[in-house]
């Protein structure tokens, strides 16, 4: 249990300076977490018997990805760029031509899979941040903090007074009790948010809260029926106590899209 405190105490500093570091910092740091999730995606995948997926080249695309849109965002690079992409995305079907692996499409299915649920996602987390232009770091932070408050109200008001299943073929843990209750901290927090970060205004901060708050917890499930599919219990063990990346993040997957969205229609 301290161990598992510890960690997490150095684990949200490190996000929180991340963010607080500038805007270069930020890109690199939530880029490379994007791509290390890529990674443990891949591992838990290829325990899986007659399942390679296309590991260097998926890596070398989510790379570039970052690397591309880091720079447009920092204003160095035109997006046109990102055209480099493309061969990428091609040699992820060419490779298993030449593998002889039973089924190569589910190589490429699994390859293509973990770059949209994975990578994908901290592209879109990261786009939060310049989603006005210049870098701002309290729109990323306040999503971090809704999506944390999500995860602590759940836990808090689930053991509590927990009762009624909310997935149990998925997660027997989680119920609707705990739904409610961190989907309440979520909007609670971004109450706050709006007062201490008017960057944007008390509504749309709510609307996060409420996509934070429901997608996360959606996100935590896929994740869960992901572990349960492949039959694995963590996606790694880089976090002492706490499993890997891919497991402290699985609600930002699905709800960060889903905010840069809103916003950028906002």
């Amino acid at each position: 249990m301290l161990q598992r405190a510890i960690t997490g105490a150095v684990f949200i500093t490190v996000l929180i300076g991340s963010a607080l570091a500038g805007a270069t910092i930020f890109i690199l740091f939530f880029s490379l977490v994007g791509v290390w999730c890529l990674y443990e995606f891949f591992g838990m995948v290829r325990q899986q018997q007659d399942v390679l997926p296309v590991t260097g080249i998926g890596i070398l695309t989510a790379v570039l990805l970052g690397s591309l849109l880091g720079l447009y965002h920092l204003e160095l690079l035109s997006l046109y760029y990102s055209a480099i992409i493309i061969p990428c995305i091609s040699l992820i079907f060419i490779v298993p031509l030449y593998r002889g692996n039973a089924k190569p499409f589910h190589d490429i299915s699994y390859t293509l899979t973990g770059l949209l649920y994975t990578a994908f996602p901290f592209f879109c987390f990261v786009a939060l941040g310049f989603i006005r232009g210049s870098y701002q770091a309290q729109i990323p932070l306040g999503f971090l903090f809704m999506l944390w408050s999500n995860d602590t109200g759940a836990y808090l008001v689930g053991r509590s007074i927990g009762r009624t299943k909310l997935f149990e073929r998925i997660s027997p843990n989680k119920t609707w009790e705990g739904f409610l209750g961190g989907l309440a901290f979520a909007l609670g927090v971004a109450a706050l948010l709006s007062h201490f970060y008017p960057i944007l205004p008390l509504w749309q901060w709510l609307v996060m809260g409420f996509i934070i708050g429901t997608f996360g917890t959606l996100g935590d499930l896929v994740e869960s029926m992901l572990k349960r599919t492949l039959g694995v219990k963590d996606s790694g063990n880089i976090l002492p106590g706490h499993g890997g990346l891919l497991d402290r993040f699985d609600g930002l997957l699905i709800a960060a899209p889903l905010v840069w969205v809103f916003l950028l229609l906002v």
